[in-house]
C-alpha cells in the first residue's frame, strides 16, 4: 500500500501561482511513477502531469505545458506540482496518484484525497 496526502491548494487570482505537494508513505515510493490529475465540477477527471519513478520522464497535458512543472524527491517521498500563470479554467480538485506504470491508461492504483484549487478572475 502507498498512502498519499496532498497539500498546497487554495484560492488564487488568475496569473498567480500555487505549489501542490504530495507526501507518500508506505511502500518504497521510488518504485512508483506518479501523476497529478484534476476534476472540475461536471467534467471528467483528466491527467495534468506525470513523472516516472526516476524523474527522467515527464508528461504534461497541452493546456498546462509551459505553465506547470512536475518534480519528485524520492529521498523525501514527495511529488510536487508547481503551477504558474494560473487560469480560471485550472479550477478543480487536484489529486495525486501513484502506480508502478508510467502514464498508465487505466486508473492508477493509489490516490490521495484531493486538494481544491480555485482560480478567480
Amino acid at each position: 500500500q502507498v498512502q498519499l496526502v496532498e497539500s498546497g491548494g487554495g484560492l488564487v487570482q488568475a496569473g498567480g501561482s500555487l505549489r501542490l505537494s504530495c507526501a507518500a508513505s508506505g511502500r518504497t515510493f521510488s518504485d512508483y511513477a506518479a501523476g497529478w490529475f484534476r476534476q472540475a465540477p461536471g467534467k471528467e477527471r483528466e491527467t495534468v502531469a506525470a513523472i516516472s519513478w526516476s524523474g527522467n520522464r515527464t508528461y504534461y497535458r497541452d493546456s498546462v505545458k509551459g505553465r506547470f512543472t512536475i518534480s519528485r524527491d524520492n529521498a523525501k517521498n514527495t511529488v510536487v506540482l508547481q503551477m504558474n500563470s494560473l487560469k480560471t479554467e485550472d479550477t478543480a480538485i487536484y489529486y495525486c496518484a501513484a502506480d508502478r506504470t508510467f502514464l498508465k491508461a487505466s486508473p492508477y492504483d493509489y490516490w490521495g484525497q484531493g486538494t481544491q484549487v480555485t482560480v478567480s478572475s
